[in-house]
């Protein structure tokens, strides 16, 4: 017998460091003000982003020094660390599994280089067996938490009864840029948040939900669409100002192509799980998919008490929509770097 891959448990983590939407937006007239003309008329977006606060893995005040690669590195191995073994803790303690019962780690993250990559890392204090299969996965970015679930889908059903970890982990505030006046710069400092989320899958029986369907669509000519660009202090953010208008005018085509490639058209959906990169993102994927205004209600949610944690939200979505109540079929979607939307499509366990 075949079976398909089901999600056992998910698990979200943050770290201790609030940081409030309004004394980020003081902070930033203090650092930029003075130095970036179009700082004022930038200045809205801080209340705009439908963002309350977010969480990080430094105080605030840490980014109000100049850092360089070594000192971003340095926190992105301590925090991200912390919140894998936090997440995927969690998880496994809520299938009911132990560190030793984990066949594979999948691990998902573009917001830092590690290597060794981070399971190794963790791998000491979470226990796990000298066996197991590592898939470290960089470069993703916001579509990482859909196509880290798809892979690791995909890796479950290929080993009937294997119990595969996905950690995912994204520390996107350490990507902050004193030496940036840009508008992507601005942007990115409004709504970046750090977080992890971590789902346990085995293709068998039981669960919470079955992963019927996975798939991605990249489009031609959009690799300058969204991503790093490297240089020797870190990461800076690539934001284009076309994000939400590309989305309105080209997601809703590439999910049902995904979608109907396995046999589902859009009207069998019952609930949209989208990653909500920014309140004009979401406005957008709500008129993309004929949504009413505010029907993508959980992801307002999450937005506004985490902020943009890159490829862990929409994970935080989906438990959101996990806790209210999941209907027969729910669709994830995500877009990332490359220019790619992920998607993955899951039937409520009766």
């Amino acid at each position: 017998m075949i079976f398909n891959t089901r999600l056992l448990s998910l698990a979200t983590a943050i770290p201790g460091h609030a940081l409030l939407q309004d004394e980020v937006a003081e902070i930033a007239l203090r650092l930029f003000g003075d130095r970036y003309r179009a700082f004022e008329r930038m200045a809205s977006v801080f209340g705009t982003a439908g963002i309350k606060k977010r969480y990080s893995v430094r105080p605030v005040e840490w980014f109000c020094t100049p850092r360089g690669w070594k000192e971003r590195t340095a926190a992105y191995l301590e925090g991200a660390q912390a919140l894998f073994v936090d997440a995927a803790t969690k998880a496994l303690n809520a299938a009911h599994l132990r560190t030793c019962d984990v066949d594979a780690i999948v691990t998902v993250s573009s917001t830092g280089i590690a290597t060794p990559s981070l399971e190794a890392r963790a791998s000491l204090r979470m226990g796990f067996r000298d066996d197991v299969q590592r898939i470290p996965v960089f470069g993703l970015g916001c579509a990482g938490g859909v196509s880290g679930l798809a892979i690791a889908s995909r890796l479950a059903k290929a080993q009937p009864g294997a119990v595969v970890l996905l950690v995912v982990v994204e520390l996107c505030t350490l990507a902050f840029r004193l030496d940036q006046l840009t508008k992507a710069n601005m942007v990115a400092t409004a709504l970046f948040g750090d977080g992890a989320a971590a789902c346990i899958l085995r293709a068998g029986e039981g669960g919470i939900a079955e992963i019927e369907a996975c798939g991605e669509h990249t489009w031609p000519d959009t690799l300058d669409i969204m991503g790093w660009d490297v240089d020797s202090q870190g990461f800076e953010v690539i934001f284009a100002q076309a994000i939400p208008s590309f989305a309105e005018e080209n997601i809703q085509p590439a999910i049902s192509g995904i979608l109907h490639r396995a046999g589902i058209g859009m009207n069998d959906v019952d609930r949209l799980v989208c990653h909500p990169g920014g309140m004009k993102v979401i406005v957008a994927l709500e008129k993309a998919f004929g949504l009413a205004p505010g029907a993508l209600d959980h992801e307002r949610d999450i937005l506004r008490e985490y902020g943009n944690m890159s490829a862990a939200t929409v994970l935080f979505v989906l438990e959101k929509a996990i806790r209210m109540g999941l209907p027969h079929r729910s669709v994830l979607t995500a877009m990332g770097p490359g220019f790619t939307a992920s998607c993955a499509s899951l039937t409520r366990i009766a």
